[in-house]
């Protein structure tokens, strides 16, 4: 393929994929500012301890959108259509099953799933309300980011997007409706949260109601191989995704312990941040899968290699101006979310922001070598680089590097292990140039 046709087809797929990540990633955003607005310091803290669960099932989405889409395409650029419709049909029903087991999840096992995520007594009721709408609502989640994936994927990135910020801005919208003309508390900010996704997935129907969609659901029985390919693929998104999840959890753990609740919450505006500069950089991984999973099915290898590079440099320049926003605007940022102008919420807050977020080029790089890995059908590599930033290091860094240095070592734990896992990952693209096989 052309290098210039090939920046250009890159361009067009990134900057709309980062422009309706952002959207997507606007769902808790704009609940966190406005619960924090409308509920204060409980309201942020409940929301904190509640949020990994989204993360749960949106990763559960996206694992099964990025794995069955990926396989998609591969079969398009192979021209193997009737599989292709198979990778769709199997992606389905798995999403489907597995949505089945969040929602009741949801209707079983909420009080007993706020008392595990930490809620005492005055956060409690917050708590419960949010994970049980989140879970109730998760067949819309899930559908919503498997359909973007296949969407996108069946050259229609221009409506993913669409769709995406139609979502997220109306969350916004009903977020301030519910919770403050309405003065519908925590229930008003996650239903609004649950109905953004069924928003978007209205707007994705227009690819079938205009006929532009070139994969089908056809009868089949349930393929465990294809399953077990799918997910093998998707498994890289799901950990990014779950990492977030997990992290939240210990962090939270750990943070109580040394600063209660006002140190949750502090927490939280960092956390929360952290997933709109993550759904960046995995809009620059979602944006080049479709175009590195053809180029692979093709067997052009040159190219896989340049469209990594564009990744990679567009991924430099943008953490450069993130940064440097955090580190001169700290301040400000902060007190959007800290409506009770708490000093010591804004103390701990603040210095997250400028420690914590020395992570993003790190961050960034293992985001996209582990998408360049799975869009490739790498699977191994790509799963030991999530899985140590997600798991093997980042929790027993936490509890290491706290106990030595209290708050200063939980916001330390995610750069070095990030800076960690990133050298991990050259090593392992650089042996996977090398002609090593993985399955």
């Amino acid at each position: 393929m052309k290098t210039e046709t090939l920046l250009r087809e890159f361009f067009q797929y990134v900057m709309l994929n980062i422009c309706g990540m952002i959207g997507l990633s606007c769902y808790i955003l704009a609940d966190t500012f406005f619960v924090s607005n409308g509920l204060g310091t409980n309201g942020l803290t409940a929301l904190n301890l509640a949020i990994p669960i989204y993360s749960f099932i949106h990763g559960s989405g996206l694992m099964l959108g990025m794995g069955g889409a990926t396989k998609y395409s591969i079969y398009r650029g192979l021209k193997e259509y009737n599989n292709a419709d198979k990778s769709f049909s199997n992606t389905i029903q798995i999403m489907s099953a597995l949505a089945v087991v969040f929602m009741l999840t949801g209707i079983l096992f909420p009080e007993k799933l706020t008392i595990l995520l930490g809620a005492d007594k005055n956060i409690f009721h917050m708590t419960k309300t949010y994970l049980q709408v989140i879970l109730l609502f998760a067949p819309a989640f899930m559908a919503n980011d498997t359909l973007i994936c296949f969407v996108r994927n069946d050259g229609n990135p221009k409506l993913s997007m669409i769709a995406m910020l139609t979502g997220s801005f109306s969350n916004i919208i009903l977020d301030y409706i519910f919770i403050f003309p309405l003065n519908m508390g925590i229930f008003g900010a996650v239903l609004a949260t649950g109905l953004a996704p069924v928003i978007s997935l209205i707007v994705l129907s227009r690819h079938w109601f205009a006929k532009q969609n070139q994969f089908h659901l056809v009868r089949i029985n349930p393929s465990f191989r294809l399953t077990g390919t799918i997910i093998s693929l998707g498994i890289p998104s799901f950990i990014t995704e779950m990492a977030s999840g997990i992290v939240m959890i210990v962090f939270n753990a750990i943070i109580l312990h040394l600063q209660g609740n006002i140190g949750v919450a502090a927490y939280g505006v960092v956390a929360n941040l952290s997933l709109v500069v993550t759904s960046i950089y995995t809009g620059i991984a979602q944006g080049t899968q479709p175009i590195l999973s053809r180029v692979y099915g093709y067997g052009e290898p040159e190219s896989q290699k340049q469209i990594l590079k564009y990744a990679l440099k567009t991924m430099l320049a943008i953490s450069c101006g993130i940064y440097l926003i955090f580190l001169l605007s700290a301040n400000p940022i902060v007190s959007v979310f800290n409506s009770e102008q708490n000093m010591q919420l804004q103390q701990i807050a603040v210095t997250g922001l400028k420690l914590y977020f020395t992570a993003i080029p790190f961050m960034g790089f293992n985001i996209i070598i582990s998408s360049y890995f799975t869009s490739t059908e790498k699977a191994m590599p790509a799963q030991i680089v999530s899985l140590s930033r997600g798991f093997f290091v980042i929790i027993p860094m936490a509890f290491f590097l706290s106990f030595l240095l209290k708050m200063t070592g939980i916001w330390l734990s995610f750069p070095i292990t990030e800076c960690f896992v990133a050298l991990a990952g050259i090593a392992l693209y650089i042996k996977s140039e090398r002609g090593k096989k993985y399955v």
